[in-house]
């Protein structure tokens, strides 16, 4: 998978939409890809500030995994073997069937990506080469074990933000339509006269989409760059989610005591920190507080006309109306 940076590059991927094109535009987001962007973090820590949070949380549970063969097949660089990222299936796709994508890849493609990888002559990469089949399997399994321990644990929230930028960007592009919604997805993605451009640090790509569509996946680890896909797999532009310092944060969030003496301090919390739309469970792990708990808060705020909320597949989010927002922001 080529990756995009946000320094100036001159070279581009263009992807020349049809009508048909850009009805199969779709988005969707994907835990296995989530967990292979933050190998790469995790190899460099100290580049993004970010997610230092996350990082302290999780090495002292890493200690004793085995990491090496997941580090050399995605290491820092422009490259990163696609059949590691398979693009989503579904809207909201689970772990489970993403890593059944990756154990299931086809042998010869898988080796003559892993072969391109910068660590291709070290032991595990070897090893990996010498049965591809087998080496797939090993690369889900050792996965969904590093999944488990790293990323299980922060996936409602990393989910809950995935859910509400897919929503916001999906009625973006229903009321505003394809031009504006590319050109704010991010500073290397530009669109002009049905042609998609996303700069890429060493892959140039140029042509028609034939008819496939592309999936726009937004992420947590990849911020601030961007990745691209293209044939032989489903078109896919993984791009940095907005919002992504607010994964990390829970515990006190300011309020005016204005609003505390109106409706009481932890009502209050709850109405500021709707930034955006968010579900029960990613409120109640930045506010480091039980569901239930939030439940109860916000079914008195939205009954109390403070709250909007709708619904998205199982999920329900929840937002400030006019009135909470003016609340909120003015006592």
């Amino acid at each position: 998978m080529p990756e995009s940076s946000t320094e100036p590059f001159d070279c581009c991927a263009e992807f020349t939409f049809t009508p048909a094109d850009l009805a199969r535009l779709r988005f969707a987001f994907s835990p296995v890809s989530e967990a292979v962007a933050s190998l790469r973090l995790l190899q460099d820590p100290g580049r993004h500030a970010l997610h230092l949070p996350w990082i302290r949380a999780v090495r002292p549970r890493l200690g004793a995994m085995d990491l090496r063969l997941l580090f050399a097949l995605a290491p820092l660089g422009p490259y990163l073997p696609d059949f590691l990222t398979p693009p989503p299936t579904s809207p909201l796709p689970d772990i489970t069937a993403e890593l059944g994508l990756v154990a299931s890849a086809d042998p010869d493609v898988a080796a003559a990506e892993v072969a391109r990888v910068p660590a291709a002559d070290t032991a595990p990469v070897r090893e990996f080469l010498a049965d591809p089949a087998a080496g797939t399997a090993r690369v889900a399994a050792q996965l969904r074990l590093y999944w488990d321990t790293a990323l299980a644990p922060y996936w409602p929230q990393i989910r809950g933000l995935f859910e509400s930028e897919v929503l916001r960007r999906s009625r973006q592009l229903a009321r505003e339509g394809a031009a504006v919604m590319f050109n704010d997805l991010h500073e290397n993605v530009r669109w002009e006269a049905g042609v998609l451009r996303v700069r890429t640090l060493a892959w140039q790509r140029s042509g028609p989409l034939f008819g496939d569509g592309i999936i726009l996946v937004p992420s947590v680890f990849q911020w601030p760059d961007t990745l691209v896909m293209a044939e032989p797999y489903q078109p896919m532009l993984i791009y940095p989610a907005p919002g992504v310092a607010t994964v990390w944060q829970q515990g006190p969030v300011p309020t005016p005591d204005a609003l505390n003496a109106l409706i009481g301090r932890t009502r209050a919390r709850v109405l500021v920190s709707l930034t955006e739309p968010v579900t029960t469970v990613m409120l109640a792990r930045r506010l480091g507080m039980a569901p239930g708990a939030v439940s109860q808060h916000l079914k008195v705020l939205h009954t109390a006309g403070l709250l909007a909320r709708h619904r998205n597949g199982r999920e329900v989010f929840y937002s400030c109306s006019p009135l909470g927002l003016a609340l909120g922001t003015r006592s």
